[in-house]
Formats: structure tokens, sequence, C-alpha cells
């Protein structure tokens, strides 16, 4: 039976809504689904058309076309400063979907690593360095990585070290059905975590705030991707450890997610937050490395 292409075309179209916005010396029409997420827009200016999701390519033309045309009484509804940024041509060097697990301590290795008569006399005293807590932590980040890398086939896109101003990024981005959340990974072989509402302790040491660490990048991330895509994005953060003995939480201990390695599985089936447009879109923003230069 052969497909009605204009029949699947219309009912796309009816789906979407045009909003119109005029903001700092800017005249657009925003092109967008029920429950908010763009997929284009076109300046009213030039004439030019964006296209944020493939899939609405002439749907979103259609869309702009049956707006633009007479209409008697239509009304023009003004969107304010939450209106999305335009997402910027994604080049090349721009992109964060080439980068690998750990790709940012890496690169932390590559240009700053001890040599070898301090690696050698770090050794002779027993000092760790800063070249030991970073190998350390890529293979955790590696691992991580990957376990997260094999929910693709469950319609998950993951990015790797998204780097955040002040030096420092998010170890790993998970969009998918279940939503988005940012994952922290932290790797402390043989040793006993226990994880409080804001700290944890490793085998009963110093306490470090990787909670509210955790807490604060999801905060970041949220704060970017509702930025370009003009709705708001939960972004929930999950603490990974990898190697622990054992792993102890306080019971109050909800705002943050933690897992070990080997439960990075259970994500998979998640689902029923977000479509795959919008995962798709959210995963457009999230790969262009400028975006988050402001973060």
């Amino acid at each position: 039976m052969a497909r009605d292409i204009s029949a699947e075309l219309g009912g796309l179209v009816n789906n979407l809504k045009v909003t119109s916005w005029k903001r700092h010396g800017h005249d657009r029409l925003y092109v967008n689904l029920p429950d908010g997420t763009a997929v284009g827009w076109m300046d009213c200016k030039s004439g030019e058309t964006t296209v944020l999701v493939s899939e609405y390519r002439d749907a979103v033309g259609a869309a702009l076309a049956r707006f633009a045309g007479p209409a008697p009484g239509l009304a023009t509804p003004a969107v304010g400063d939450d209106a999305p940024r335009a997402l910027p041509l994604l080049t090349p060097e721009n992109d964060l979907a080439k980068n690998r697990p750990g790709e940012e301590l890496r690169q932390r290795l590559a240009a700053s690593g001890p040599g070898l008569w301090q690696r050698v006399i770090a050794w002779v005293l027993r000092r760790r360095t800063d070249d030991d807590s970073w190998r350390t932590g890529l293979v955790g980040e590696q691992r991580v990585g990957r376990e997260l890398e094999r929910l693709e086939r469950q319609g998950w896109r993951v990015l790797h070290a998204i780097p955040l101003p002040r030096q420092v990024d998010i170890d790993h981005l998970l969009i998918g059905p279940g939503g988005v959340f940012t994952i922290n990974t932290k790797r402390h072989p043989q040793k006993r975590v226990w994880v409080g509402d804001d700290m944890v302790k490793v085998n009963g040491g110093k306490a470090q705030p990787y909670v509210i660490k955790s807490r604060a990048e999801a905060g970041r991330a949220r704060k970017v991707l509702g930025r370009y895509c003009g709705f708001d994005v939960p972004v929930r953060p999950i603490l990974v450890f990898v190697d622990v003995l054992k792993l102890d939480m306080v019971p109050t201990q909800l705002s943050v997610r933690v897992l070990q390695e080997r439960a990075v599985s259970a994500l998979g089936p998640l689902s029923g937050v977000l479509t795959a447009p919008q995962i798709e879109h959210l995963y457009s923003v999230a790969r262009d490395r400028r975006v988050w230069g402001d973060a």
C-alpha cells in the first residue's frame, strides 16, 4: 500500500505551533512542537529558514508558509526573553561528539605530566602526584564511558568531557528517553566510600564535595540547554564510583543518584521523558563546544 506523504506531512504540520519573537533588533518566527521544543525558525528580515531537527524539514517550511499567509484575525503571540538562542553552525573543531571518555584528563597528562625523574622521586618517596590522580581518574572515565556508549542501542546519546569555564568539565552527559543526566565519575580502587547529603568520605578520610559538585554540574547543564531550547530542561545528576570495595549511603541522599560502575546499565530502560526529536535536538545543542562557554 502506497504511503500518503501529503497526509503524513499534514499531520506533522498540525502538531506544530509558530510564534513570533522580536527582541534586540531581531524579528523571527519560531516553529515549536506542542511541548515547546523548537524544531526550526525563520529570520523575517532575510527570509532565511533554519531547521533544527532534520525530520521536520518539510513540516517547518509548510508551517511557516501557512502562518505567514493571509489569515484575518490571526494573533501573533509574543515570546519574551526565554525565546531560544539561535544555535550556531556546528564546525568540526567545536564538535564535542569527537571527544573520547577522559579527553580532558588525556590533555592534562600530555601537557603537564611529570618527567621521568619526577616520577622516580615520587615513587621512591611514596608520594602521589597529580599525574597519578589523573591516570586513576582516566581509567574510571574510560570504563564508565564504555558502559554509557552501550546504551546508544536503546536510543540514548552520550557526550564526554564537556568543557566548562574555569578549567573544569562534565565527565559525561547522557541524553535519552529517560531524560538528561550529568555523570560525575570517581575511581577509588579497593576503598570504602560513604556518601552523605552533601559530602563523601573515602576510607573515613577528609570530606570531599563530590555531591555538591554533581548538583552544580547538573544546574549548569540545565541552564545551557534551556537557553538554546526555549523551555526548561530538567537535568539530574549522577555520581558513579568505580572499583570501590564498599559503597554506603545515608537514606536521605536523594538529590544525586549514586551508582557503582556495574549499575550504569540500569539507566538504559528508563523512558517516557523525551521523544526522539527532543533527544536529537538536545544532542545537537550539547555537542557544540561554544554553547558551554558561559555555563
